[in-house]
């Protein structure tokens, strides 16, 4: 089996294990923050320690593009972050408008 073979390359910016929807991203910023393999499996319990090591094997053969696509991540989760706060979705100014109806109904009872 190749190592490549572990993974779904869906798009450029989107390579997921073969059989899970997590992304290799999910692994590796795990990696990234000290975590071993097996704590990291702690915190992704769906996996198994192969694609784990897999990934990491990955990630470290090919660290310069896997690098530039853990940055285009994080710019692309931002992007979407920062839009969300500017235009945020019904949902989100309902569930801001129940809070601060909330926070004033404790406010009067004071």
């Amino acid at each position: 089996m190749q190592l490549e073979d572990y993974f779904e390359f869906l798009d450029p910016d989107d390579i997921r294990i073969k059989g899970h929807r997590i992304g290799i991203d999910d692994v590796i910023k795990y990696y990234l923050d000290g975590y071993s393999p097996d704590q990291i499996l702690e915190e992704l319990p769906s996996l198994n320690l192969e694609k784990i090591y897999a990934t990491l094997t990955y990630y470290l053969q090919n660290r310069r593009q896997m690098d530039a696509y853990m940055l285009r991540l994080a710019k692309w989760r931002e992007e979407r972050y920062q839009e969300s706060l500017a235009n945020p979705s019904p949902l989100a100014l309902r569930l801001r408008a129940i809070k601060a109806q909330r926070e004033q109904e404790l406010l009067n009872l004071k």
